[in-house]
């Protein structure tokens, strides 16, 4: 399914492979993404040809949001390998920014920041083999 998703003012070509698969398989604007979502969200809407949707809301697991303890640390999204690490412990970084990259399946991931913050530790190493869910690094903040 290909569809036009603006965030911020900014459109993006968004092409999702099975909605019914986990993880699902996103590719936006050329770049591969796997997206566990929760098990018991509902199905998408089908969309009209290409419309332009609005960015859904971040859902929480934990079951206290005002502790938001997932929110403190980077998990690993799938196993691989660590190749490169683009941060070290007191780095502020921004949403989006890159901290490294894990490679599975051939394919090399970028592994982005969901937040704003400071990294308090890098619990990885290059050349590290990594379980889905393992933390890579921790926020101070």
């Amino acid at each position: 399914m290909k569809m036009r998703v603006e965030i911020d003012g900014q459109v993006f070509e968004v092409d999702i492979q099975d909605l019914n698969a986990r993880p699902v398989i996103a590719q936006v604007d050329g770049e591969r993404f796997e997206v566990w979502p929760e098990e018991a969200a509902p199905a998408a809407p089908k969309p009209a040809a290409s419309p332009i949707m609005a960015a859904p809301e971040p859902v929480t697991t934990s079951a206290a949001p005002e502790a938001a303890p997932a929110a403190k640390v980077m998990p690993a999204p799938l196993p691989g390998v660590i190749v490169a690490i683009a941060v070290k412990p007191g780095d502020k970084v921004s949403t989006g920014q890159e901290l490294c990259t894990l490679e599975a399946m051939k394919m090399k991931n970028a592994i982005r920041s969901g937040r704003d913050g400071v990294i308090a530790t890098v619990e990885v190493d290059v050349g590290q083999q990594v379980n889905h869910g393992q933390v890579l690094m921790t926020f101070s903040d």
